[in-house]
C-alpha cells in the first residue's frame, strides 16, 4: 500500500455501537467521531478490526436503524481520499456488500497481511484463532453458513434485531470478568496463535482487536503483539509512523 510521506496508518477496534442502550451508543459514537475528525489531516489509511457495532444485518433492503453520524463520517473520509479498511469481528460478521458500495471501504473476513511504511502486518480482529473456544469455533461456522444467515433473513426484522441484541448481550456478560485481566504469556490464546504463525514466517507485528484489553508486548525478537483495546472502557488505538507502532490512549 503507497501512503504519502508523512502520513500515520491508525488502527482501532471495537466500539460496539448499540451496547448497552442507543443513549450510552451515542455517546461513544460522538467521541469516536471525533477522534476521527482529529486525525483526519495525518492519516494515510484507517483500519478498523472488527465489532464497530454490537451486531449487525444487512437484508436485502434493510439495514440496522442509527449510526449514521459515524456512517457519514466514514464516507467523508473516503471521498476525501483516505483509504479505510475493515475487519468483520464476531459481532458485525453478517455483512456483505453495504460498506463495499455505499462507503467504498473493503471487507475482510478472515486476517490479512499488509506491507506498510516497511513492515509487515498480520492483522484480524482476532475470533475463533489459536487454541480452546471450541464452543464458539463451531458457532462461528454455523453463523457463517449461507443457509443460516437466509434462514435468519427470512424473519422479520424486529424479530432478528431482537434475538440478536439478546445473544450479543448474553456474549458481553459471558466475557466481562476475563477482558479485563491480562492472563499471561502462557493464556493468552491469541499470543499463542501468533507465536504459531511465526514459526512458519517471520512479521513485524500483529495487530488483532477482540480481546478489549489493550496489550503491547513482545513476542518474538523483532516482533511485537499489540492488541486494540476497545472505545468502551479505555478509547485505544495504535498509530504506524515512519515503520514504529505504538498502543495511544484517546483524551478527546
Amino acid at each position: 500500500m503507497d501512503i504519502a510521506p508523512g502520513k500515520k496508518i491508525y488502527f482501532l477496534s471495537d466500539f460496539h455501537l448499540g451496547a448497552p442502550d442507543m443513549a450510552t451508543s451515542l455517546q461513544r459514537e460522538k467521541r469516536i467521531i471525533r477522534f476521527l475528525e482529529g486525525i483526519r489531516p495525518d492519516a494515510g489509511a484507517i483500519f478498523i478490526v472488527g465489532d464497530l457495532f454490537d451486531f449487525w444485518y444487512e437484508y436485502k433492503k434493510v439495514v440496522p436503524k442509527g449510526y449514521v453520524r459515524l456512517l457519514g463520517k466514514l464516507a467523508e473520509l473516503t471521498d476525501a481520499g483516505i483509504p479505510i479498511h475493515f475487519f468483520v469481528g464476531n459481532h458485525d460478521m453478517w455483512m456483505t456488500d453495504y460498506f463495499a458500495k455505499e462507503l467504498n471501504i473493503p471487507v475482510y473476513f478472515e486476517p490479512r497481511v499488509f506491507h506498510l511504511q516497511g513492515k509487515k502486518i498480520y492483522i484480524g480482529h482476532g475470533d475463533g484463532l489459536g487454541p480452546g473456544d471450541h464452543g464458539y469455533k463451531l458457532l462461528k461456522k454455523v453463523f457463517r453458513n449461507p443457509v443460516c444467515r437466509w434462514l435468519f433473513g427470512i424473519l422479520p426484522p424486529y424479530i432478528g434485531m431482537g434475538i440478536a441484541d439478546y445473544f450479543s448481550r448474553k456474549s458481553r456478560a459471558a466475557t466481562g470478568l476475563t477482558e479485563e485481566q491480562f492472563l499471561g504469556e502462557d493464556k493468552e490464546w491469541l499470543v499463542i496463535y501468533s507465536r504459531e504463525v511465526l514459526q512458519q514466517e517471520q512479521y513485524d507485528y500483529f495487530v488483532f482487536g477482540h480481546r478489549h484489553l489493550p496489550i503491547d508486548m513482545e513476542i518474538a525478537p523483532g516482533c511485537r503483539y499489540i492488541n486494540l483495546g476497545d472505545w468502551i472502557r479505555y478509547d485505544t488505538y495504535a498509530v504506524l509512523e515512519e515503520g514504529l507502532l505504538s498502543l495511544n490512549y484517546y483524551k478527546g
